[in-house]
C-alpha cells in the first residue's frame, strides 16, 4: 500500500496530511511510514521529524536527501555542490517503499518543482515513475479551483491515479470555500475531503483530523 501526497503549492499542508494518514494507519496496527525524498531548509524544516513527533516514534518517517537552503530540491542541491542523481533517488525511494507495509511519499512544493539535477526532473516525474496513486492537498478558499484542477490534470496526463483532493484549513467562512468542494468534485471527477483549521499542530490535534480523511480507503484497503 503506497500513496503520494502532493500539493498545489508550498505551504498548503502536505506534511499535516501525511502525518494524519500515517498516524491513522499506525493507530490501526498498520506498519506505516512517511517517506520524504528530498528535504530542504533542513534542519529548521524537517517534515519527517514532524511525522515522527505526531506518531511518537522515529520509525514513522524517513528522509532520503537533506539540504540547508529553503529552495527547490534541485536548486538547493546545486548550490550545495551536492547534485541529486535522479535514478539513485528513485531507487532509494523504491527501497523505502518496499521496507514498509504502508508508505506515504510526501512531495515538495507543487508538481513542477525541480527535484533533481542529473538529469533534470521534477516532483511530477518521481510520482509517475513510482507508479503510486496521489492525493492532492490544496487550499480551501478563493483561487483553489484553477490550481487544483491543473494539478489533477497534470497527474492524469502522466497516468497517475488521483485518489482524491484534500482541502486543508477549511472553515466554510466564505461562499468560495463552501462551494469549492462540490465544484472540484465536478471538475476533477474524484472525491474531495475538507480538513478543518487546527488550533495548533499537536499530536492530539492532528489525530483529530483522522475523522475527516479515510486513510485506509486512500491506501487501497
Amino acid at each position: 500500500m503506497s500513496l503520494a501526497v502532493v500539493g498545489t503549492d508550498t505551504g498548503v499542508g502536505k506534511t499535516v496530511v501525511t502525518a494524519t494518514l500515517v498516524a491513522a494507519l499506525r493507530n490501526a496496527d498498520t506498519d506505516a511510514r512517511a517517506i520524504k525524498p528530498a528535504q530542504t531548509g533542513f534542519p529548521e524544516d524537517d517534515d519527517a521529524a514532524f511525522v515522527q513527533h505526531v506518531c511518537g516514534t522515529d520509525d514513522a518517517a524517513v528522509r532520503l536527501r537533506t539540504y540547508g537552503e529553503p529552495l527547490a530540491p534541485a536548486v538547493a542541491a546545486r548550490r550545495a555542490d551536492d547534485p541529486i542523481a535522479y535514478d539513485a533517488l528513485v531507487a532509494d525511494t523504491r527501497e523505502a517503499l518496499a521496507d514498509s507495509n504502508a508508505a506515504v511519499v510526501e512531495g515538495a512544493g507543487g508538481l513542477r518543482v525541480p527535484l533533481s539535477n542529473d538529469p533534470p526532473r521534477e516532483i511530477l516525474d518521481l510520482v509517475a515513475d513510482l507508479d503510486v496513486p496521489a492525493l492532492v492537498v490544496a487550499r480551501s478558499g478563493l483561487g483553489t479551483l484553477n490550481h487544483t484542477a491543473l494539478t489533477v490534470e497534470a497527474l492524469r496526463r502522466r497516468d497517475v491515479s488521483v485518489a482524491g483532493i484534500a482541502l486543508n484549513r477549511y472553515e466554510g467562512a466564505t461562499v468560495a470555500e463552501r462551494t469549492n468542494p462540490t465544484e472540484l468534485e465536478r471538475m476533477c471527477d474524484c472525491p474531495v475531503w475538507t480538513l478543518p483549521e487546527l488550533e495548533d499542530t499537536t499530536p492530539k490535534q492532528i489525530s483529530g483530523l483522522t475523522d475527516h480523511l479515510p486513510a485506509h480507503r486512500l491506501m487501497g484497503e
